[in-house]
């Protein structure tokens, strides 16, 4: 059991932004006595510091400040040179994480809280290099807080099947699993951290664009495989005028001469008839590849393109370096 007068031992380091420790995808969740598992929240990941004043940072380094001020003024709890790691997310009234909510913050400000999961720097001493299970023991009697709207995520040592089990019956988005002795591993991806997915969705790079009323009538979207861009769907629905009003002037000042997919066009047939083919390439608008989008799908097909995909917001936190296809 680590005890608080150990901080005075480990190594100084300013409070500053921390880029994220990432999950690797996975298509089955790995289990045993070396695991906990957290429930996969469906919102922006969030670094907050306080050094003096309170920062809220996207996983970009984007300040959330403006965005999110009632979060900051609770922060403001936060010990004077303190990281932690986290996530903002709007509650909808059963309680669960809703990312709809989220993108409508400003008609849904009382649900959004912030769920602390990690502990990376307190008064200046360095705690990432600490394994997980010490971390989230100083985290935990190290910071009380008396706002509501800042929580301490929940973790469980429960058996794979039972944790799935739950997250399914509950309609939750999917599981997180983390290995006890993992350290903190700044801006990497490694399978010390691991993300299943309950449900159809992830996030996609949009590289493009069919014209059409308020904007654009198709957004198209891929994820990277090492460098590349790869095409996966044209997305038509989830769109209402107004979203796709403001998805358009998010996305129109990307606008690029070079089409940014390595494998269009399409030269299969299509049983849904979406195919992206030459000739209809010729009406695309395309786009540096630099927005990310939340889409909702079936399933993905055997010729690794999406089914029933629909749009569900912008993820202005996502770096779109960092998209890449989640497991099947």
């Amino acid at each position: 059991m680590p005890r608080v007068n150990r901080l005075s031992s480990l190594p100084k380091r300013n409070a500053e932004f921390i880029e994220p420790m990432d999950c690797e995808p996975v298509s089955k969740l790995l289990d045993g006595p070396g695991w906990v598992f957290e429930i996969k929240l469906d919102g922006y990941r969030a670094i907050a510091v306080k050094s003096g004043r309170v920062n809220l940072f996207s996983r970009k380094r984007n300040s959330f400040n403006s965005q999110y001020p009632f979060l900051v003024e609770a922060l403001a709890e936060l010990p004077d040179g303190t990281v932690v790691d986290g996530e903002v997310v709007a509650l909808d009234e059963s309680g669960r994480p809703n990312f709809n909510l989220l993108a409508q913050f400003r008609n849904a400000a009382s649900r959004i809280h912030y769920f602390i999961f990690d502990l990376l720097v307190y008064k200046d001493r360095d705690l990432t290099k600490l394994p997980l299970t010490e971390r989230r023991e100083l985290m935990k009697s190290l910071l009380k807080f008396r706002s509501p709207r800042l929580r301490i995520s929940e973790q469980f040592e429960v058996p794979a099947n039972e944790m799935l089990a739950a997250v399914r019956q509950q309609q939750l988005e999917g599981v997180i699993g983390k290995r006890k002795d993992s350290l903190y591993e700044s801006g990497k991806r490694t399978d010390s951290w691991i993300k299943y997915r309950v449900n159809r969705g992830q996030e996609f790079v949009i590289g493009g664009y069919l014209p059409g009323p308020h904007g654009f009538d198709s957004l198209i979207i891929g994820y990277h495989q090492g460098k590349d861009l790869m095409y996966v769907a044209r997305v038509r629905n989830g769109f209402v005028p107004a979203s796709r009003r403001q998805v358009f002037e998010k996305i129109h000042h990307l606008i690029c001469p070079t089409m940014p997919f390595v494998n269009l066009p399409d030269t299969h047939k299509s049983r849904w008839g979406d195919e992206l083919t030459a000739e209809k390439m010729k009406e695309c608008i395309w786009l540096r590849p630099e927005a990310v989008a939340q889409i909702e799908f079936l399933e993905w097909t055997g010729a690794d393109r999406l089914r029933h995909s629909k749009f569900v917001g912008l993820r202005e936190d996502k770096n779109p370096r960092s998209v890449v296809k989640e497991a099947k």
